[in-house]
């Protein structure tokens, strides 16, 4: 699979609002599928195809524990896809952000 079919697949993933919706409740860490079920008031059947599609993209990892599954945002694979393509599109922006971030952090270490 190259790049560009990588990042479509995450692209139409993220198309979904509830799949952005999971990925927001995975963001302080892995939540087991019966908790992300949990959640929504939609059927845990449909909450397992969303995983699925996102897991199918890279976004989300899986593991097992027991009985469970337990879900974990996969934020290297987000950012990567995102900032591959925002770097395509306004790369000006993406040197601001850069610029912005490191005088941010010398603020905060001084």
């Amino acid at each position: 699979m190259t790049g560009e079919q990588d990042e479509t697949g995450a692209f139409r993933a993220l198309a979904d609002p509830t799949r952005r919706q999971i990925l927001e409740d995975l963001r302080d860490g892995e939540l087991a599928a019966g908790e992300i079920a949990a959640r929504f008031a939609i059927s845990a059947p449909s909450i397992s195809r969303h995983l699925g599609v996102l897991k199918g993209a890279g976004l989300v990892t899986e593991r097992r524990e027991g009985n469970r599954i337990l879900y974990a945002l996969a934020q290297d694979r987000l950012a990567t896809s995102i900032g591959r393509f925002l770097s395509a599109v306004c790369p000006e922006q993406i040197m601001l952000r850069h610029t912005t971030w490191r005088a941010e952090a010398r603020s905060e270490g001084s």
